[in-house]
């Protein structure tokens, strides 16, 4: 029986050689990727776009790019972690070239507000919290999905997005005020 360690080096080497038939063109390993990956990526997509088509378009690119830059994947880290940027910084792309004046850029408008202690967001399923994060404005939604589930911080929001640092923390702190508010408006419904 494999440990976690061996299952890791097995799914690193079936990764480098997947990356090595789609660098060759080879039809199967393009196709073995894109069933890999396509409905985790697809399930990224969804929390940065407003609609099930911006998400379908935003995968579409984002995967483009992956099968064009795949020969730069020098396997340092994880395969799907470097998908998975590639297709948050498609969806960002898309974002700001399509929502450019969405976003506060001005922090004298916005105050940081700290996050509540009630750890209401705990106490939902992934799923549910999923849902109810689409129903975010695209700013909020942005800004939490980077910080709160993709794990960057306030400061590389901000370079991605070109706000503050400021703005990122309040857009994040609003963003996490109103999901309270829709779970506990939902509970009561």
């Amino acid at each position: 029986m494999f440990d976690t360690k061996d299952q890791d080096l097995l799914n690193s080497d079936n990764d480098l050689q997947l990356v090595k038939g789609c660098i060759d063109g080879d039809l199967v390993s393009q196709k073995k990727l894109y069933e890999r990956f396509a409905k985790k990526m697809m399930g990224v997509c969804l929390r940065y776009a407003d609609n099930y088509e911006d998400a379908q378009d935003i995968l579409q690119d984002g995967l483009i790019k992956v099968f064009k830059n795949i020969d730069s994947f020098k396997g340092s880290g994880s395969l799907e972690g470097w998908i998975r940027r590639i297709v948050v910084n498609t969806a960002l792309a898309t974002y700001r070239t399509s929502n450019p004046l969405r976003l506060s850029k001005g922090s004298e408008e916005l105050e940081y507000i700290p996050a509540s202690d009630d750890d209401i967001l705990g106490s939902i399923s992934v799923k549910d919290l999923l849902n109810i994060i689409r129903k975010l404005p695209s700013g909020y939604r942005i800004v939490f999905n980077l910080y709160a589930i993709e794990g960057y911080s306030h400061k590389e929001i901000a370079e991605q997005l070109d706000i503050t640092e400021s703005t990122s923390k309040s857009q994040y702190s609003r963003a996490r005020s109103l999901l309270q508010k829709i779970i506990q408006s939902e509970e009561v419904s």
